[in-house]
């Protein structure tokens, strides 16, 4: 498992995806907190701390997977605190999911000058751009899936006419097995690869799936 090509996984991996998720997770708390709960501030997420953010299965299962999956602690929002539920619902649920995308677009315009620098920039440094360009990609089309206890399946609850709330409710009570199945077959990526290819390339300007 720990063989040179994981450590050097580690190195360039590991510090791309606890950054990425300690945004996703801020920007879930200050959505929060503008709409009026300050549960996730009073506990102490609303921070740039990774360490506040971090969850230890969700870390754990980061590196048994090489660096190719886990998760971070969930933001707790009170909804009762919020200004108008719903439409505050939808935009801390998105926050994350934008927030990535927003971090994948940054880090690919830092790989763009990198790789085509005159500078002499470090191959390791222009690496740790593309890696963080597909890991926030990555994250954002993941989060979007409409399945609990993921963020899509929040947006998706705030767009549907309240009337489909008791329908849609029943049918997530089983996401959470369907999502489990999906990770270990790995079926995401049939579902989620052409979106993650067409924006890393949109991004950094290189193909690399």
């Amino acid at each position: 498992m720990f063989e040179p090509d994981f450590i050097r996984r580690a190195l360039i991996a590991a510090p791309a995806i606890f950054f990425s998720l300690t945004v996703h997770e801020f920007f879930h708390a200050y959505l929060a907190y503008r709409f009026g709960d300050t549960t996730a501030r009073d506990m102490g997420r609303l921070t740039l701390n990774p360490l506040a953010h971090l969850d230890f299965f969700g870390t754990l299962m980061m590196f048994l997977s090489g660096f190719r999956f886990g998760w971070a602690k969930p933001v707790p929002v009170n909804p009762y605190n919020l200004r108008n539920p719903r439409w505050a619902d939808l935009w801390i649920s998105a926050a994350g999911p934008l927030s990535n995308l927003g971090l994948g677009f940054i880090f690919g315009m830092l790989f763009r000058l990198a790789y085509s620098s005159f500078l002499p920039v470090p191959s390791v440094v222009v690496q740790f751009f593309l890696i963080a360009v597909i890991i926030n990609v990555s994250l954002a089309f993941f989060n979007l899936i409409p399945l609990f206890p993921l963020d899509g399946s929040h947006i998706l609850a705030s767009l549907l006419p309240p009337e489909y709330e008791e329908k849609l409710a029943g049918i997530q009570r089983f996401a959470p097995f369907l999502l489990m199945f999906l990770i270990l077959i790995g079926g995401f990526w049939f579902i989620l690869g052409p979106f993650i290819t067409i924006f890393v390339q949109l991004f950094a300007g290189v193909r690399v799936f």
